[in-house]
């Protein structure tokens, strides 16, 4: 059933920096394909990729280089020549690992093990968050709008500090979260009273209008709601949004996903999921009353759960998936020729990755296809049931059990047969993996590469070379 298409309203794509970056030259490429989409802004996460400076300096990826103010200053201009705004992301409560797990930083955390939250009591958590956003905004000329994060604050309460401050009655976590956040949004309103102030929703859904009232947030930030699953539920998205309207915050946001979103270690996004999440969201759309005002959405593209988890897809795997998700809110639906307009644009006979097949050879809509394609062919590999599970095949089992490794009591002639198979498998495994590294590492730096494979690769591959090894040794014994 067809939506009214997405509001008046800007669409922004979120770039996820704090895992697998970008060369910038490859970012370029991002944003001329995001103008041909329709995409109003980016909404750049770059955490430790971002060139701090001074006492910050520390913040700064060792992996691979932080971008250089240059290359900072190179995506947004080329962002603003094809009428993108460019809003920086920087988390100042939640979500702070890329800071605090320093351990010069550690003293900030709100507990010891836990180095995602800030410690809301200290002046100098404050002057920290503020140091950061002074930073990036003295590197964003002309910059409007800021997101400081403050999603999934877990463990706030559990420190020291904040159990003696909540033992004055009536003090509550809902309290001490609103307190933070609204001294955060006060010194940025006072070091740049023009700034708009976006911040993630979920920590306040449970909130009551009152509580939200109450603590001086309203008229200082507008809320970004965020679902990214594709059985959103509409009423309920509804209320909360009407419920923060009902408290004062009239300008809101919503918050999509185009990938990074369906498991913390997916290699190759589900296009169909996505855009039923972005079907969703069109229904919530229609379904506002007239009071609340949609500033846009944010479709969010995750490279990592959080700064010290794994993976998620790849940019260039997602890109038919993007591309489905803002042709599904332009047209308010993803109809047989919505699909068609999405593959055309990108040079490909399907939105989804998996079946995708190129229409020329060679065809710039599709930055980054080769490698699509290439990691879709090794995934394919690696999930086949004869390799993954390698080792529990009936000869394996049978023939070459760990009892019987281990007291060299093998039959030559089959284990040999084994070996033949797994060195099979190793062969096809290598040759794809260098397919995907030749491809990978003309986009990001030689650290993802490595991650990625390490991450994908060596856990299928290991136990098929243990193996071989394994009868190379127990067979040189048996046989003269």
């Amino acid at each position: 059933m067809k939506s009214p298409p997405w509001p008046k309203g800007k669409k922004l794509v979120h770039l996820d920096l704090k895992g697998a970056p970008p060369r910038v030259e490859y970012l370029h490429k991002l944003i001329e394909l995001f103008s041909q989409l329709g995409v109003d802004g980016l909404l750049l996460e770059y955490e430790d990729m971002f060139p701090y400076e001074g006492e910050l300096r520390l913040l700064q990826a060792t992996a691979q280089p932080a971008y250089s103010r240059e290359e900072v200053l190179s995506v947004q201009e080329l962002a603003r020549s094809k009428g993108m705004e460019v809003i920086p992301l920087v988390q100042t409560f939640g979500h702070m690992e890329f800071v605090l797990k320093h351990r010069a930083m550690s003293g900030l955390r709100e507990m010891a093990h836990c180095v995602g939250t800030l410690n809301p009591h200290r002046e100098e958590g404050v002057r920290l968050v503020m140091e950061m956003l002074r930073q990036v905004v003295e590197l964003h000329p002309g910059l409007n709008t800021l997101h400081i994060g403050a999603d999934e604050v877990y463990m706030l309460g559990e420190g020291e500090e904040s159990k003696l401050w909540l033992a004055a009655p009536g003090r509550t976590v809902e309290q001490l979260f609103l307190s933070h956040v609204t001294k955060v949004a006060r010194a940025i309103k006072e070091a740049w009273p023009h700034m708009t102030i976006v911040m993630w929703d979920d920590m306040m859904r449970s909130m009551s209008p009152d509580t939200l009232k109450a603590s001086g947030l309203v008229g200082l930030v507008q809320p970004m709601l965020w679902d990214y699953t594709p059985n959103l539920t509409v009423d309920k998205t509804v209320s909360l949004l009407e419920k923060y309207h009902s408290a004062g915050m009239s300008e809101l946001w919503a918050a999509s996903s185009f990938k990074g979103s369906t498991s913390v270690y997916t290699c190759v996004p589900s296009t169909q999921r996505h855009v039923e999440n972005h079907l969703q969201w069109l229904k919530v759309a229609a379904s506002l009353s007239a009071g609340i005002h949609l500033k846009g959405i944010a479709i969010t593209g995750w490279q990592r759960y959080d700064h010290l988890s794994v993976l998620c897809e790849l940019i260039p795997v997602a890109l038919p998936s993007l591309a489905a998700c803002l042709q599904t809110l332009l047209h308010g639906q993803f109809s047989a020729e919505v699909q068609s307009k999405v593959a055309e644009k990108l040079g490909v006979s399907s939105v989804e990755v998996e079946v995708m097949e190129r229409i020329s050879a060679a065809d710039p809509r599709f930055p980054g296809r080769r490698l699509a394609e290439v990691i879709v062919e090794l995934n394919a590999v690696l999930n086949t049931d004869d390799i993954r599970f390698f080792e529990n095949n009936m000869f394996v089992r049978g023939w070459f059990s760990p009892y019987q490794r281990q007291r060299r009591t093998v039959t030559p002639l089959i284990t040999m047969q084994i070996h033949s198979q797994a060195s099979e498998y190793l062969t096809i495994l290598q040759q794809k993996v260098e397919a995907v590294r030749e491809e990978m590492v003309q986009l990001y730096p030689d650290s993802t590469v490595q991650e990625w494979i390490e991450e994908h690769v060596i856990p299928v591959m290991a136990p098929l070379q243990r193996i071989t090894e394994d009868i190379t040794a127990c067979v040189k014994e048996m046989v003269p």
